[in-house]
């Protein structure tokens, strides 16, 4: 007796269009009618989504078969078919602890390398336009020493009349137990030239011109201007950076003195509430400020508006691509150009203690 011939597969006729609305519906069938060979009839089929795409594929995948698809539905199961046989991105092993710090340690490294190179442009770049003084453009120097000194006087005289006013009230009150008020202007006087004067005044620039910096230059180089320059055979480093370096470097000791003598004038007025004439407050200043003091102040000052520009510019120029590549340089700029005149400062006070200035 012959052997019946095995039942003919299941025909599953579809049509519309296959959506995420419909693919929920139709999944749970599908899936239990695809492992005994279904066939899936999709000529009446007028269009479908990625989710439905993958709904069929699955059943295909499952055991079923796809038929008599349209041109758009084929295409976009090709498409999906492509999509799903890609290899999945790899993901980075975690590495051991040492490793990773293994890892930090060496990217310091390589931007200390990056750093020491960029200030060895910078320092070739000056030699070059002191050899040649036409390297250097002029015109935009004068902006920027416009830009970062003479548009800064206004926050500077601000900041420098609170900061001695809040220096002479809080230094009053503990000296006053032991009447020495007297003493007030020679502890805001040597404060102010010495330290806080230059450090806020590098405060001030880092916030107001390292930003700008790094953000007109990283938007140079998103944009690839810096990149044509090179290409044309300019140099970025003599046009960009020389500028805006230079202005750093002479406006910093003249925000630093304005912003001291704010400072002095705000302290001799709270000296005047307490009844300390302005003849004595500037005998003592006269008494106890020298030279040295003023010249060490300003010295200090000028390396830091150097370091400033130095950090705005390279991260300007260092900036990556994408809509946050600028604001993330302006951001290094600002944390890196404080951080630098903190270090440098106590550079500073361990080597004048050391030389005894």
């Amino acid at each position: 007796m012959p052997a019946p011939p095995p039942p003919s597969p299941a025909r599953i006729r579809l049509s519309g269009r296959i959506d995420t609305g419909a693919a929920s519906s139709l999944w749970p069938a599908l899936m239990a009618a695809a492992p005994a060979g279904a066939i899936l009839d999709l000529r009446d089929v007028t269009g479908a989504d990625t989710t439905g795409a993958a709904m069929l594929l699955a059943a295909e995948a499952a055991g079923g078969r796809i038929e008599a698809p349209n041109e758009a539905v084929a295409r976009l199961l090709d498409r999906v078919r492509i999509a799903l046989a890609a290899p999945a991105p790899l993901v980075e092993p975690r590495l051991p602890a040492l490793a990773q710090l293994g890892r930090q340690v060496l990217e310091g490294l390589r931007g200390i390398g990056v750093g020491v190179a960029f200030l060895g442009e910078i320092v070739l770049g000056l030699a070059a336009a002191l050899a040649r003084p036409a390297r250097l453009r002029w015109a935009e120097l004068a902006r920027f020493l416009d830009e970062a000194g003479l548009r800064a006087f206004p926050l500077t005289l601000l900041l420098g009349t609170l900061l001695g006013v809040i220096l002479a009230f809080q230094s009053a009150i503990p000296l006053r137990r032991f009447g020495a008020e007297i003493f007030v202007p020679n502890l805001v006087g040597i404060s102010l030239l010495r330290e806080l004067g230059p450090l806020m005044a590098g405060v001030i620039l880092a916030g107001r011109t390292g930003s700008a910096y790094a953000a007109e230059l990283g938007t140079m180089t998103v944009n690839e201007e810096v990149a044509a320059l090179r290409v044309m055979g300019m140099d970025p480093i003599a046009i960009l950076v020389l500028p805006r370096v230079v202005a750093g470097l002479l406006v910093m000791p003249v925000l630093s003195l304005l912003l001291t003598l704010a400072g002095l004038a705000g302290m001799a007025g709270i000296m005047g509430l307490l009844g300390f004439p302005l003849a004595t407050v500037t005998g003592q200043l006269a008494d106890w400020l020298t030279l040295s003091d003023l010249a060490g102040g300003l010295f200090k000052a000028a390396l830091f508006g150097l370091a400033i520009a130095i950090i705005g510019c390279q991260a300007g120029l260092g900036a990556g691509r994408g809509p946050r590549a600028v604001g993330d340089a302006a951001t290094r700029a600002v944390v890196g150009g404080i951080v630098a005149i903190i270090l440098l400062d106590g550079v500073f006070a361990v080597v004048f203690e050391r030389l005894g200035i």
